[in-house]
C-alpha cells in the first residue's frame, strides 16, 4: 500500500509544528512548504491557518498560492482546511470588511453573534450522510474561532451541537473543510484526521 505523503501550505500564518507532529504520530508522511513544484508531488493538501481572514489571503496571494490551489482542485486534488483554512476555500468573508476567499465552495464566511466567541469543546452531528465522518458523530472536538460558514446546505456536512449556527465541516468534491482543530482535540481528533486523509481522495 502506498504511504501517503500529506503537503502543508505554507503561507506563514498557521499553526503548522502542532499539525505536522500530529500527521507524523498517525502514520503519515508530511511536509510544509509553499514551493509550488513540491506541493504539486504530495497526495493531500492541508491548508491551516490561525488568524484573521484578511490577511491570511493576503499572505496566499502574494506566494502565488491561490491560483495554485484553485487548479489543484479543479485537477481533483484532495485539499482539507483547518479553521480559518476552511473559512478561505469559501467564495468570501465579512471579518473587518469583505474579503474575496479562494472560491472552492460556495457560502461566505460571517460573524458569530451571542455569543460573538466559540472556544471550547462541542460535539458535532452529521448533517447527512458522509462516510467520511460516520464514525465520528456524536464526538468531541476543539473549537476556537469568531465567524462561521453560512451557504447552500448542499455543502454543509456537520453542525455543532451547542451552537446550531456553527457549521463544523463543508465539503464540496475533494475539497473539504473543518472548523475545529483535530490536532487539539486529543484521541478523537487523531482517529478523525487519520480516516480523512486515508479516505477523502475515494470519498
Amino acid at each position: 500500500m502506498k504511504r501517503l505523503n500529506i503537503g502543508i501550505v505554507n503561507y506563514e500564518i498557521g499553526n503548522y509544528a502542532s499539525l505536522q507532529n500530529t500527521i507524523h504520530q498517525i502514520g503519515y508522511r508530511c511536509q510544509i512548504s509553499h514551493d509550488k513544484k513540491l506541493l504539486n508531488k504530495c497526495d493531500i493538501l492541508l491548508l491551516p491557518g490561525v488568524g484573521a481572514f484578511r490577511p491570511a489571503m493576503e499572505a496566499i496571494k502574494k506566494k502565488g498560492l491561490d491560483s495554485f490551489l484553485v487548479e489543484q482542485a479543479r485537477h481533483q486534488r484532495p485539499i482539507l482546511g483547518i479553521c480559518l483554512g476552511m473559512q478561505l476555500l469559501s467564495d468570501g468573508s465579512y471579518e473587518n470588511g469583505y474579503s474575496k476567499g479562494l472560491g472552492l465552495i460556495p457560502g461566505e464566511i460571517i460573524p458569530l453573534k451571542n455569543p460573538r466567541w466559540h472556544i471550547g469543546w462541542n460535539n458535532i452531528k452529521i448533517l447527512r450522510n458522509d462516510s467520511l465522518f460516520e464514525s465520528s458523530n456524536g464526538k468531541s472536538f476543539y473549537f476556537n474561532h469568531s465567524h462561521t460558514y453560512q451557504g447552500p446546505t448542499q455543502y454543509q456536512v456537520c453542525k455543532a451541537m451547542a451552537n446550531k449556527a456553527i457549521v463544523a465541516s463543508i465539503r464540496r468534491q475533494k475539497v473539504l473543510g473543518i472548523q475545529f482543530h483535530p490536532e487539539k482535540s486529543q484521541l478523537e481528533g487523531k482517529i478523525l484526521l487519520k480516516h480523512l486523509l486515508s479516505k477523502i481522495d475515494n470519498a
